[in-house]
This record gives structure tokens, sequence and C-alpha cells, in this order.
């Protein structure tokens, strides 16, 4: 080769070069966080939040992108894609987790928390971290944050103020033991139709009620189609964090550490937001002209114990017993 010749090849290799966009001091890992809820509520916000906040803690080795709406599929597709690896991170219902671990869904028997700050103090106990190890033991993924979901309360065409008031009632219910055990228990009708098809199926009277948190039948506009909210109060509902067996494996301790603490961060954000926005729903929806009820609840508690065991849901009363022991966060 001549003089000329590598003259050129250098000139050429050194233009490639200038051209080319200047590499990363290390690899960034692109990951899929994915849940089921709407852009505008906290769970998405704080989500998105908690993604940029990790970017930023890790020198962004980590870019998350954040799939709300079930872009990525249902709870159960996501909850089944963290095994698959189609997902690194979701935020699902623990009852979808009780599939692969009944004991983790014990949060759902109805009134075994007393109010949201029950729930936030089992959050950062020895019981749920028992529960979450367990969970990792049997699916080898990570559950490293729970974040307050809103009180279920039932909305009706058809007033009640007892549990024995709630027979012959047709109530909506997602098909899932722990939530049937209240109406069931009481003697309603359970309906299990899908969520998108509740608002017509109360309005062409299918079914007289349905129940959720008050922030749901705000979004959903139940409200709409209904006279009477009873604060039944049965499920102090909440959603879990989860990490992929296949991403923690990868993760140094420290990166590890702050997944975990952003993630524990961003579920105490949102459930601050969800507590705010429930405390004002009741005053907005007797304006709106529902008739707002309170009940005993303790009536409606010795009926679900009566009829449905702990057991036969899978759970275990010691973990029952523990989460009753209990002091609520803040006292």
């Amino acid at each position: 080769m001549s003089f000329v010749t590598r003259r050129l090849m250098l000139g050429l290799t050194a233009a490639v070069a200038l051209s080319l966009p200047a590499l990363p001091a290390s690899a960034q890992t692109k990951l899929k966080w994915a849940h089921v809820y709407e852009t505008s509520e906290p769970f998405h916000t704080q989500s998105v939040w908690a993604a940029q906040e990790i970017a930023k803690r890790t020198n962004n080795r980590y870019q998350i992108d954040v799939y709300p709406a079930s872009q990525l599929g249902k709870e159960s597709d996501i909850n089944q894609g963290l095994s698959l690896g189609t997902v690194d991170m979701i935020i699902s219902g623990p009852s979808f987790a009780a599939r692969s671990y009944p004991p983790i869904g014990i949060g759902y028997y109805p009134y075994i928390f007393r109010d949201a700050s029950h729930l936030l103090a089992f959050a950062k106990s020895d019981v749920f971290k028992e529960l979450a190890d367990g969970y990792t033991e049997k699916t080898g993924h990570h559950m490293v944050a729970l974040t307050y979901y809103g009180v279920r309360h039932t909305s009706t065409n058809k007033p009640f103020k007892t549990c024995a008031e709630m027979r012959g009632l047709k109530i909506r219910v997602p098909d899932a033991p722990a939530y049937l055990a209240m109406p069931r228990s009481c003697g309603a009708n359970t309906a299990p139709i899908a969520f998108a098809e509740v608002y017509l199926a109360l309005q062409n009277g299918t079914v007289d009620a349905q129940e959720n948190p008050l922030t749901t039948i705000e979004a959903k506009k139940f409200f709409e189609v209904q006279k009477h909210i009873v604060l039944t109060g049965h499920i102090v509902d909440h959603l879990a964090t989860i990490i992929s067996k296949q991403l923690w494996t990868k993760l140094s301790d420290e990166d590890k550490k702050i997944f975990a603490e952003v993630a524990q961060e961003a579920a105490m954000r949102a459930s601050d937001e969800i507590q705010d926005k429930e405390k004002e729903l009741i005053e907005a929806f007797r304006q709106k002209g529902l008739t707002i009820t309170e009940v005993n609840k303790d009536e409606f508690k010795d009926a679900v114990m009566k009829n449905v065991s702990l057991e036969s849901l899978g759970y275990r009363k010691a973990d029952y017993d523990k989460i009753q022991a209990l002091k609520s966060e803040g006292l």
C-alpha cells in the first residue's frame, strides 16, 4: 500500500469517527414498567416520577419507559410478563400475585385493615416483609412497595344500611373470592361483569349496585347512574410494585437499594394523593344529589368471618393476627 493510499484511508477513518455519536461512558439499560391505570391517575404520574428519579440516582444507567392503561396487556398479562420477560416492573393488585402465592393476598380479606393508615403500617411491617419474601421464594420476583388504592364502598340504586338488607341485591363484583366474600355473606347476588361494561349495566338495571373506591366511582362516573353510596368500607385496597426476577438478579446491591427506595417513595406520594382526594369526594357526591349512608362495619365483618374462613381463601390465621395487632401509621 502506497503512502498516499494510507493517508487517504486514515483520513476516511477519522471522518467516519467524527460523524458517529459519542458512546456513553457506560451502556444504558432500557426497561419496561407496565400498569393498567389511566395517565391522569397518581399510580401513573408517580411511576413516571420514579422512572426519572431512578435514572437520576444511577447516572442515567437505566432508561425506564412507563406503559399505562393496559398498553402491554391487562393485569393478568403483565403479571405473567414478569416471568416471560416482556416487562421488567409492574404495579398491580396483590390479588394477582396471590394466584402464584395465595398468602400474599391476605390484605383483601374484608375488614382486615381498619383504614389507610393501618394498611400503610402493614406496608412497613415485618409481616409484609415475610409475605413478600414468601412470594419471592415462590416466583423469584420482588415486591418492593405497597400503594394505597382506596377504601372500597358500595354505590347502589337500592339503599341499605345493614348486612341483612343486602339480601337479593344484584351487585357487580370482580370475580375473585376475596371480593365476593362480603356481598355473598350478606346474601347479595353477585355478577362478574367486565369493568368496561359496569356503567351500562348500572344504567340499564342489569345490576343495582357495584363496589369500588370513591376515586373510581368518580373517575368512571358511576355517580351519574347511582342514587346512593353506602360506606361499607369492606376492603382497604392497595397495589404492589413488583420487580421481575430477571431484572433483580442483574442489579448490583447499590442499584437494588435505589430501585426499592424510589419505589417506596413513589408509593407514599401516590398514597397521599389518593387520601387527599377521598376526603373531598364525600361532600362532592352529596352536592351531586347522592345520599351518603354510614353503616355498622362490625355487623358486616361478623357475617364475613362466619361465612368465609381465612383458610378457604388460602390465607393464614397467624398472618391475620399479626396484621390486627399492628398500630396504624402515625399512632
